[in-house]
């Protein structure tokens, strides 16, 4: 028997240097966020480039959440981010299944069109959306925000879920219906749980593409009580100053929904990883 080659000590190290390189590299960021968001007003600008402040206050914080209409801002996110992902998750899901186990007329060009839909930059198009939004009587309200959300992330979504349907051999949902299961009993039964990692990344995806869209929020909302937190961040802007804690306390709120969305969608990335698998 040939002996279990050992790892090289400095290469175990050097991967784990790096690592931790690229850790630091992408929280840092974050960090700065809180940390800004814990600086007490007078320190913020005296201490800008201090690693850790002096002084740490949550005032920042309270103010945020008790004296500004940030909490309104984040549940008109929150509403809009799910709406958008649940609908484009829907949509995405039935037009991948048909495109990767269908052929019908005109298949090549639908592909080819919603290609097309990709190419155009949205400062383009942002003037006609305005237009139809407006003559549909949608200005300033959260439902105007989902529709749009939901018809440009379609179809990149729907290419997403393509790709999972066509990495599931089409045997096992044709040994289901010779076993008595209908087509969407086999769909339900034994793809829908293998596409639990499509649709995980899915929802994932299009929640946060709407979490942090601005400038459709931007242009479509206006009122106050329809603002979007992107937009709401803007509110801590005046004519003269930036009022940096309560923005950055403001951030950090809002990087919670999208964390425990994930810790969420993790659960089901797991599940259909190990479930709907066939005994050999």
């Amino acid at each position: 028997m040939s002996a279990v080659k050992k790892p090289n000590p400095a290469m175990v190290v050097a991967k784990y240097a790096a690592l931790a390189f690229y850790l630091t590299f992408a929280l840092f960021p974050l960090y700065w966020l809180l940390k800004i968001g814990l600086t007490p007003d007078n320190l913020i600008y005296s201490e800008g480039t201090r690693l850790f402040p002096s002084e740490v206050t949550f005032a920042n914080f309270t103010k945020v959440i008790f004296q500004t209409d940030f909490m309104a801002y984040f549940r008109n996110s929150l509403i809009v981010s799910l709406g958008a992902a649940f609908f484009t998750t829907l949509f995405a899901a039935a037009a991948g299944y048909a495109f990767s186990r269908f052929v019908f007329a005109g298949k090549r060009i639908i592909i080819a069109l919603m290609l097309v839909t990709q190419m155009f930059p949205l400062l383009m198009i942002i003037a006609p959306i305005y237009k139809i939004v407006a003559e549909l009587g949608l200005l300033n309200s959260l439902t105007s925000l989902i529709v749009v959300y939901t018809a440009f992330n379609i179809p990149f979504a729907t290419f997403l879920m393509q790709s999972f349907f066509d990495g599931i051999p089409k045997d096992l949902e044709e040994a289901a219906m010779m076993d008595g299961c209908s087509r969407f009993q086999a769909l339900r039964k034994v793809v829908f749980p293998l596409t639990l990692p499509g649709l995980g990344a899915t929802l994932g995806f299009v929640f946060t593409a709407a979490w942090s869209e601005l400038l459709f929020a931007l242009m479509l909302i206006s009122k106050n009580d329809a603002m979007t937190f992107p937009v709401g961040l803007l509110t801590f802007v005046s004519k003269f100053s930036v009022d940096w804690g309560q923005m950055m306390a403001a951030g950090v709120l809002a990087l919670i929904p999208s964390c425990l969305f994930f810790i969420f969608i993790q659960r089901y990335l797991v599940q259909g990883l190990t479930s709907g698998a066939v005994k050999g």
